[in-house]
C-alpha cells in the first residue's frame, strides 16, 4: 500500500484540530462574550504563526509581495475573520455537536465555488460525496 499523500495527512490533522477547536471554544465561551473570545483566539494565533514563519526562515516583507496574491490573501483573511465571528456566535448559543457539522457545509460550498471560479472538476464519485455531506448537514441541523 502506497504512503498517503502529504496533503491528506495535513488535512486529517486539520480536521482533528478543528474538532478540538469546537470543543475548547464551546467550553471557553461559557463565561465570555463570543466576540471577545474570537479576539482572544486571534491574539493567540498571530504570535504562534509569526514564530513558525520566523523559525522556518519563511519571512518576507509584505510590501514586496505581488499585489494580486496579497489582495487575495487580505480577502481570505477577511473571510476567515467573518467565519470565526459567526462560528463563535453560533457556538455560544448552539450545541457544538450541531454547530460544527453545519459549519462544515463549507465543504459543499468549496466544491461548488472551486468548480465555478477555479475550473476544478470532481468526478461523479466526488460529487456524490459532496451531496452526502450536504444531506448529513441537513439531518444534523434539522431539529425535530
Amino acid at each position: 500500500m502506497p504512503a498517503p499523500s502529504p496533503w491528506l495527512l495535513w488535512a486529517l490533522l486539520s480536521a482533528v484540530f478543528a474538532a478540538l477547536t469546537a470543543i475548547f471554544a464551546k467550553t471557553g465561551l461559557q463565561q465570555l462574550d463570543s466576540d471577545y473570545a474570537t479576539l482572544l483566539r486571534t491574539l493567540v494565533i498571530v504570535p504562534v504563526l509569526f514564530a513558525v514563519v520566523m523559525a522556518t526562515g519563511k519571512w518576507r516583507n509584505p510590501a514586496e509581495l505581488p499585489v494580486r496574491p496579497l489582495a487575495f490573501l487580505v480577502l481570505s483573511g477577511l473571510a476567515t475573520g467573518a467565519s470565526w465571528f459567526c462560528y463563535f456566535r453560533a457556538l455560544k448559543s448552539g450545541d457544538a455537536s450541531r454547530v460544527a457539522p453545519v459549519d462544515k457545509l463549507s465543504v459543499v460550498l468549496v466544491a461548488i465555488f472551486a468548480f465555478l471560479f477555479l475550473g476544478e472538476r470532481l468526478p461523479a464519485q466526488g460529487w456524490a460525496g459532496v451531496c452526502l455531506i450536504a444531506c448529513g448537514v441537513v439531518l444534523i441541523a434539522w431539529k425535530t
